[in-house]
């Protein structure tokens, strides 16, 4: 993840940084910037700007885990993203149970 985000560029990077923050301090999120992905039962989209897209899953009612980043460049989420984002929630849920 740090690694995508390091690819941004400096207008990109203050659009995601202003996106968190927002789902960070709102009670309700509205869904262009957050939504439950319909064809997962766990992961959710984080949408920044047009194309800019973070994955991520909840951990606790508080706590957003960021998975993945990329760059949408159709309408639908690349399968590769999905299935990249649900092997490292996989992974996280057992190094916590370690």
């Amino acid at each position: 993840m740090e690694d995508f985000i390091d690819s941004l560029d400096s207008k990109q990077a203050q659009k995601l940084v202003w996106t968190l923050k927002i789902i960070k301090e709102l009670d309700f999120v509205p869904k262009q910037y957050f939504k439950k992905i319909d064809s997962t039962k766990e992961i959710w989209e984080i949408r920044v700007g047009q194309q800019i897209r973070l994955l991520c899953f909840w951990d606790n009612e508080n706590l957003i885990i960021l998975t993945n980043g990329f760059i949408k460049k159709t309408m639908k989420i690349p399968k590769r993203e999905l299935e990249t984002a649900k092997k490292r929630m996989l992974d996280y849920i057992e190094r916590k149970k370690i």
